[in-house]
């Protein structure tokens, strides 16, 4: 099972990613949201904002999110991570339910582009 330690630097990797992505995946990042990523199995939020390009992640909470993000996961900790080292496709994850995303329609549209 991932440590929260893990999990942490895990969106660290995935906002560096983001960073030095170019074309439509830089553009789909380049929204300016707040987001949680509730991890499932370790009941730990992580609250930040996605803005820049980057995710900045800036308070960690136990349980469920204190309020509702504009952009919401929810995943366990070896799944984050499996999806960040690329081990796990997100499409099929998100289908299969291992893995929920929430957001508005418009910011799911450009989303899919990061995933």
């Amino acid at each position: 099972m991932a440590t929260i330690e893990e999990c942490r630097t895990a969106l660290e990797k995935l906002s560096d990613n983001m960073t030095s992505a170019e074309g439509d995946v830089r553009e789909a990042a380049a929204l300016d949201r707040s987001v949680s990523c509730h991890i499932k199995d370790l009941d730990v939020t992580f609250v930040g904002r996605l803005t820049g390009g980057r995710i900045d992640v800036r308070d960690t909470v136990r349980g469920g999110p204190p309020e509702k993000a504009q952009i919401r996961l929810a995943m366990t900790g070896d799944d984050l991570l499996a999806l960040v080292g690329g081990e796990l496709n997100f499409a099929t994850a998100w289908g299969s339910g291992r893995v929920k995303l929430e957001a508005s329609l418009l910011d799911l549209f450009r989303l899919r582009k990061l995933l």
